[in-house]
């Protein structure tokens, strides 16, 4: 499976923006679908994932509440609304696809494809 993201820019503290993540190559179903973000000198985190018929969600806890993560497996997309963007959200933003479901933990180790990533400036 391959992965192409679209969305993220530059916007002010409380804003709110979407990514998207398109796949192709592989049924989008078959993967449980994350985002990770990298900001800069840190590790990537998790952020949220997404099970692969869409009906449960997990999170970071600091991004509950204002981000949301969805998927239409039609489309071969899967979605990350972010709202009330805090500063420290700032980040280039990865989409994952893992056909385990071990993103939902937080675990890269059986992820199969990664997008190439949007960067998310927050500015204060």
């Amino acid at each position: 499976v391959q992965l192409v993201e679209s969305g993220g820019g530059l916007v002010q503290a409380g804003g709110s923006l979407s990514l998207s993540c398109t796949a192709s190559g592989e049924t989008f179903s078959r993967y449980c679908a994350g985002w990770f973000r990298q900001a800069p000198g840190k590790e990537r985190e998790f952020v949220a994932a997404i099970a692969w018929a869409g009906h449960t969600t997990w999170y970071l806890d600091s991004v509950k509440g204002r981000f949301t993560v969805s998927r239409e497996n039609d489309k071969n997309t899967v979605s990350l609304e972010m709202n009330g963007l805090k500063p420290e959200d700032t980040a280039v933003y990865f989409c994952a696809a893992d056909p385990s479901g071990s993103v939902a933990d937080g675990s890269t180790a059986n992820v199969e494809a990664w997008g190439q990533g949007t960067l998310v400036t927050v500015s204060s």
